[in-house]
């Protein structure tokens, strides 16, 4: 049983406990108070010193970073290469689409609405912009394909799924994207451990109320 340091408003982390979920991977879930400053005590710092969530320890292999995790859990305990193709090709387009994710589309997602969330701030109209493109190369990249990578559900869907129901929690009008739409709600049917996304949707519902 594998370790999970995580906390259930981070989207990160719940891509993990999906992908863990879909592989039957059992996660000794192990909460941290980002808020009371837990994920920087000495021994959590240990096991990670850029003390990030999630963390993933795996007898004694302890590792951060979601998308790396879901990688490190599919490729040691898959059963299969459905989630993460072997084949180089397939393999690259997935890598992009997490890449996507990490750098465009999250870090925008991230970079409009957490100003706002927690810090009150006003919305700023050229973050909207920056993240409104990169939906938008998300609705273009859907228009050729049924899945994120491709005709089979991936790794990516995992981490681009969850990205896209925050922006949707955020108030982000997705309407108007026809390919979104329907991968979206493809995703709410079939993606593995989508309870456990909203359980985290309603904890960051729970946080917007106050």
């Amino acid at each position: 049983m594998c370790d999970l340091y995580y906390t259930p408003a981070s989207g990160p982390c719940r891509v993990v406990q999906m992908v863990a979920h879909a592989l039957k991977v059992k996660l000794n879930l192990k909460p941290l108070n980002l808020q009371q400053k837990e994920h920087l005590a000495p021994e959590f710092l240990k096991l990670n010193p850029q003390h990030t969530v999630p963390t993933l320890v795996d007898n004694n292999f302890a590792l951060w970073e979601s998308r790396p995790i879901a990688i490190y859990l599919v490729e040691k305990y898959a059963k299969d290469d459905s989630l993460y193709p072997k084949n180089a090709k397939q393999r690259a387009v997935v890598n992009q689409q997490l890449y996507f994710d990490m750098g465009t589309l999250s870090k925008r997602m991230y970079d409009f609405f957490y100003p706002q969330l927690m810090q009150n701030a006003e919305a700023d109209p050229k973050k909207f912009k920056e993240l409104e493109e990169a939906v938008e190369f998300l609705e273009t990249s859907l228009s050729k394909s049924t899945y994120a990578a491709g005709e089979k559900l991936t790794i990516a869907d995992f981490a681009l799924a969850v990205t896209t129901s925050m922006c949707v929690l955020t108030g982000y009008d997705l309407s108007k994207y026809s390919n979104i739409t329907r991968w979206y709600q493809l995703m709410k049917d079939e993606l593995p451990g989508w309870e456990i996304n909203e359980e985290g949707l309603n904890v960051m519902r729970q946080y917007m109320k106050k």
